[in-house]
């Protein structure tokens, strides 16, 4: 990214810090916070340059701390993990970006001044000109161990040698890789080639995305709400793994369908489009704030279905006995397989937090199985990268269900390595990391 920015000065660097300080120190999920710092901003260069700054950093937080240590003669304490993450924010622009490596230093330096702390300017000033004057045999040294070369917690990345042997190091450099911006035309609206040229007609090229009927790729990112027809519910963004889900589910009309763990409601919305409306679809949500946002979306959409708070585990809570026809399950999971586009879960994410979804899926699976209806087909998705979640998962429950039986997927995409269902590795056709499985259940003897 070309960094035109450099007399925005300290401000945008200060604002970019205390972003990754609460993403870091104070848990908070980057899509939360990254919102609230921008809108500090009407420049829309200042905007993107801050949010290059802070992606960028989390993203490579890794590596950089890595570097961190071979500079400093000593850890700092933790009531200065400002002045910490100050210094990653210099190492990042100095290794990632354009800008220029005086100004990044000079206007990395100057936001010690509004942090309060005096002594951490000659500090900062000296790590990073040592840097400069070492980086090649810094990074060398640091590059020997791959999860701090591809700037991964060690634990995901023995879980991925583990997993894909032969494609962890594709995983990881993809886990590194800014995402693709891809719409999903409402084919309720306009057809996608129609879409495509009014794109066009106001200066933006796309291409088709082959996987996926009704998905468009943005070559240049944007701001989508100034797109053509997005105010009238022309589309929708969605990755195109997420896309593959009504494809695979193929909802028809009449049908009485289950979107479980439903919100923010992209799939939702796209089950409505893909059926032409004509389905009886009932959404799922555990979390009340987050039905908002589902509700919001199908007004844009000009979309309607039934929906309400409730935990899919429980049905008892919220089924009105009336089997459904068919099931989205897309399970809560530990999002391993979208950490290019949310580069926070390297740091939010620990081993423990796996055994904890893994047993809240299985739950899922057997509360919401008695709920379909015998010829119904469930179709369980993730995006996560890790078997436990998928195919682990899937077999597990296989194997505990006499009247489940496998659908095979007639796709071109996914990874092969498994028996049960099809993983999509992260840039795989240019998608997320998603699994998908298709299950069915046994007609009554």
């Amino acid at each position: 990214m070309s960094q035109s920015n450099e007399n925005s000065g300290s401000h945008t660097r200060f604002v970019a810090l205390k972003m990754c300080l609460s993403v870091i120190e104070q848990g908070r999920s980057l899509s939360q916070v990254l919102p609230e710092g921008l809108a500090q901003f009407s420049d829309r260069r200042e905007r993107a340059f801050v949010q290059n700054l802070v992606l960028g950093t989390l993203r490579w937080q890794f590596r950089l701390m890595a570097i961190r240590s071979q500079l400093l003669k000593k850890k700092l304490k933790a009531k200065d993990e400002d002045v910490n993450q100050l210094i990653l924010l210099g190492l990042f622009q100095i290794l990632y970006t354009d800008t220029a490596k005086h100004a990044a230093v000079s206007e990395t330096v100057n936001v010690t001044a509004k942090l309060k702390k005096p002594w951490a300017k000659g500090l900062i000033n000296g790590v990073l000109r040592n840097f400069m004057r070492e980086q090649a045999s810094i990074c060398a040294e640091v590059d020997l161990k791959p999860a701090q070369k591809y700037a991964h917690p060690q634990w995901f990345f023995k879980a991925l040698r583990k997993a894909y042997p032969d494609n962890w190091q594709q995983i990881l450099e993809a886990n590194n890789q800014i995402a693709p911006l891809t719409l999903r035309n409402n084919r309720k609206f306009q057809n996608r080639d129609q879409l495509q040229q009014l794109l066009s007609d106001a200066g933006f090229a796309t291409e088709l995305h082959p996987d996926c009927e009704q998905g468009l790729i943005l070559q240049q990112s944007t701001d989508i709400t100034r797109l053509p027809t997005y105010d009238e519910g022309g589309f929708s963004v969605q990755d195109a793994a997420a896309q593959q889900a009504a494809q695979l589910l193929q909802p028809k009309a009449g049908e009485h369908i289950l979107d479980a763990c439903a919100a923010p409601g992209g799939k939702t919305s796209h089950l409505l489009e893909y059926s032409d409306g004509d389905i009886d679809l009932f959404a799922l949500e555990k979390e009340p704030e987050r039905l908002d946002r589902l509700a919001e979306n199908l007004y844009r959409l000009d979309l309607q279905c039934d929906y309400t708070v409730g935990d899919a585990a429980e049905p008892e809570t919220w089924w009105d006995g009336r089997p459904f026809d068919k099931i989205l399950l897309d399970a809560p999971c530990s999002a391993t397989g979208i950490i290019r586009r949310h580069p926070d879960i390297k740091w939010h994410r620990v081993p423990e937090d796996i055994e904890e979804l893994v047993q809240i899926q299985s739950r899922i699976l057997d509360a919401l199985w008695p709920t379909l209806k015998p010829g119904g087909r469930m179709l369980y998705a993730t995006c996560s990268v890790l078997p436990q979640e998928n195919s682990q998962q899937i077999q597990a429950f296989l194997e505990r269900t006499t009247d489940a039986k496998l659908v095979p997927l007639a796709v071109e995409w996914g990874w092969h390595g498994s028996t049960t269902g099809r993983q999509i590795l992260p840039g795989n056709h240019g998608m997320d990391g998603f699994y998908y499985c298709l299950l069915e259940k046994a007609q009554s003897a």
